[in-house]
């Protein structure tokens, strides 16, 4: 044991003294997690993303009224009222691109809807442009339920015998266009609280950053076995009472040391700073780390012994940090891809991680939705443990 504690010592004072190492494990995660963060809308104010589009009523009748309120009901445009507007006021905010268009409602327009719909609305946009597409789309989606409102409250008033009057008609059927036929219901597990949608971008680059820069802070640990090698210190050791697994354990000890401190740092981290909440579930989440580590730390001493020199130290953990955190969904969710993508994904050891810490943080779940991700992770370090020491058992003393 005491040999054991010896290489592990050594090892992290050699980490520690290179400033690399604090670079990867440290900024560099933060940094990205910040990047993408921004990316996926994380720092998002949660104002109202709709396009504002400016609207003058000339005309204050209820048809009016009814359009108004068919368009507030959009999710694509925000109406923009203002009471001193002009035609000339809204063509020069338009030009100016504080309004993504302008709707005029000129005067006695209900009236001649009503009858004749010989008078049009008056809009003022920049033609070809996203935002009039969007706009346009939006205006004649109210206009249509209108018109179509407006038909049938004439049709049912006629066939009646005007004993359902038109007026009451026509509201009856501008609310049945607002209660939809189909209703989606969205339940949320009640331990995850009143947390910001915001918070969802960060909650998932927050640990896909911390476990992508954990892989590639591999290679510097890598590095130290390879350079143990080429001084023949391994070589030496061997001749004294020190057995393979012994330097093997060593090494592990202090990788893994590493390896978990960073990511209990970066857990108190984005906790306290950009509010993800790991500690929901304390227990839960100590459990994924220590498992995600152990996993992390188990395939740095398999590249350790893969590698012959420092260039294919660097190489042999950038390619696995890249190919595993791009299948294991660090940078884009599994969830978003399809089925098939999701069980490919599944097999990187990453995606086992990122589904342990997102039970805690984003799905409500207890602790037993981590045992499996955990199980998961504990057998793929085991996988690459036995790898590294049948490696090192193939190693040439001399």
């Amino acid at each position: 044991m005491a040999h054991i504690l010896n290489i592990a010592q050594k090892d992290l004072l050699q980490l520690l003294r290179d400033f690399k190492t604090f670079l990867f494990l440290l900024l560099m995660p933060i940094l990205f997690t910040f990047l993408f963060g921004f990316a996926f809308g994380g720092f998002s104010s949660g104002s109202d993303s709709r396009l504002p589009v400016g609207y003058l009523d000339e005309d204050q009748s209820w048809v009016s009224e009814q359009l108004k309120f068919l368009l507030n009901r959009s999710e694509v445009i925000r109406l923009v009222q203002d009471p001193s507007s002009s035609h000339q006021k809204l063509e020069q905010m338009v030009a100016e691109d504080k309004l993504a268009a302008a709707i005029v409602v000129p005067s006695r327009y209900g009236k001649t809807f009503l009858r004749d719909r010989s008078l049009r609305l008056t809009v003022i946009a920049k033609g070809g442009s996203a935002a009039w597409t969007t706009v346009e789309a939006a205006l004649l989606s109210a206009v249509g339920r209108l018109d179509s409102a407006a038909r049938t409250a004439f049709i049912m008033e006629e066939i009646t015998n005007g004993h359902i009057p038109y007026r009451y008609a026509f509201d009856r059927c501008l609310k049945a266009w607002a209660a939809s036929p189909i209703a989606v219901i969205e339940t949320k597990s009640p331990a995850l609280g009143e947390e910001k949608s915001s918070n969802n971008a960060l909650a998932h680059t927050s640990p896909g950053m911390m476990l992508q820069f954990a892989i590639a802070g591999l290679m510097t640990c890598a590095q130290i076995l390879v350079g143990e090698r080429k001084s023949r210190c391994l070589q030496r050791m061997l001749t004294t009472a020190i057995n393979r697994s012994t330097i093997l354990f060593g090494h592990a000890l202090a990788f893994f040391t590493l390896v978990f401190g960073q990511f209990l740092l970066l857990i108190v981290f984005a906790q306290f700073i950009l509010k993800v909440n790991y500690l929901r579930l304390p227990l839960a989440t100590l459990v994924v780390a220590f498992c995600a580590a152990l996993c992390i730390t188990a395939l740095g001493l398999l590249i350790g012994t893969l590698a012959r020199n420092e260039d294919q130290a660097v190489i042999f953990s950038l390619v696995p940090m890249f190919i595993l955190a791009g299948l294991g969904g660090a940078w884009v969710p599994l969830e978003v891809t399809g089925e098939a993508f999701q069980r490919i994904g599944h097999l990187s050891p990453v995606a086992w991680a990122m589904d342990g810490f997102k039970n805690i943080t984003l799905r409500g779940l207890g602790f037993n939705s981590v045992l499996v991700p955990a199980a998961a992770l504990v057998g793929y370090a085991g996988l690459f443990f036995a790898l590294a020491y049948w490696r090192m058992n193939r190693l040439q003393e001399g």
